[in-house]
């Protein structure tokens, strides 16, 4: 039996992550760390009920479990609350990561960890995995030193770096893009969308097959996942209403200064997914493909 830890399984990837690996209940022994109650909806795998911002309790759970695998979905994302609260951010987003790869090494586990386009400035977009990052924003920094420090760890480790998550799992504590517009244009809501900001964004079951896959090859190093078009964030949400059969003209475009965000975003992300293809064998869709298999789950 290969031994799982997933850290923030009560989350988006983190809920997904179970529902996939316990498709295969003979293969993985599953344990989600989490805060708070068991949200998955699910009873099939160990739940442990903890904070893993707390050093010691982190640490011994894990030397007692043993894991083959730890997946790193926990994670501080909100970039205004990271520039506003830099010491959490730091918590969760660095520290938490250099405690996960200290036991990591003692266990001998392999340490997959999640990280993001916003590592990127934003200038030339469709990044390679070897592009040199220059951080506009706090949480952007957060990601890049979590990163920087399993690089320097000499652990086995694997980082994927995604782009605007979304899905839908059991119980969910916040939404995202394509849940938010879709609710808001049901609701016959007008909404303000930014057109001059451009990404790839990530179904969610893609983001999880991609952690099962580099566990499975035993990927080392960093990867790409996302999908593999470049859109504006209008014409995302224009996609999402076409989608959905919803009506397009209560999407309204703005540009980014007039929305005074606390934190710099970067313009132009994207991936170059070659090095993902060729090595994991893993060939992201577009956005649209995407889309409608995320809304055959939803029928």
């Amino acid at each position: 039996m290969i031994k799982v830890v997933i850290t923030g399984s009560n989350g988006l990837l983190g809920q997904s992550l179970l529902n996939l690996l316990l498709q295969e209940k003979e293969k993985y022994k599953v344990f989600g760390f989490s805060r708070g109650e068991n949200r998955s909806g699910r009873e099939d795998f160990t739940y442990v009920k903890i904070d893993i911002t707390e050093e010691k309790k982190l640490k011994s759970k894990l030397q007692e479990i043993k894991a083959n695998f730890i997946i790193n979905t926990a994670a501080m994302t909100q970039v205004d609350d990271c520039e506003n609260n830099k010491e959490n951010c730091d918590l969760l987003n660095v520290t938490v990561v250099k405690w996960l790869a200290e036991v990591s090494k003692e266990i001998n586990a392999h340490l997959i960890h999640l990280s993001t386009d916003f590592i990127f400035d934003g200038v030339k977009g469709n990044y390679k995995e070897t592009d040199v990052a220059n951080p506009l924003s706090y949480y952007g920094l957060s990601k890049l030193k979590s990163e920087e420090l399993l690089i320097k760890s000499k652990n086995d480790f694997t980082i994927l770096r995604t782009i605007l998550v979304y899905g839908k799992v059991f119980d969910m504590s916040r939404s995202n893009i394509v849940l938010w517009v879709k609710q808001m244009l049901e609701d016959k809501k007008e909404i303000t969308i930014v057109d001059d900001q451009y990404r790839t964004p990530t179904y969610v079951e893609d983001l999880a097959l991609a952690c099962k896959i580099s566990m499975d090859k035993k990927a080392k190093g960093i990867y790409h996942i996302a999908s593999n078009t470049l859109l504006s964030v209008f014409e995302i949400s224009q996609q999402i209403a076409e989608a959905f059969n919803l009506d397009k003209s209560l999407i309204k475009p703005i540009s980014t200064a007039t929305l005074n965000q606390t934190a710099p975003r970067p313009v132009k992300t994207g991936f170059d997914l070659s090095k993902t293809n060729k090595e994991l064998n893993f060939y992201p869709k577009s956005f649209k493909e995407d889309l409608q298999k995320f809304k055959e789950t939803l029928i």
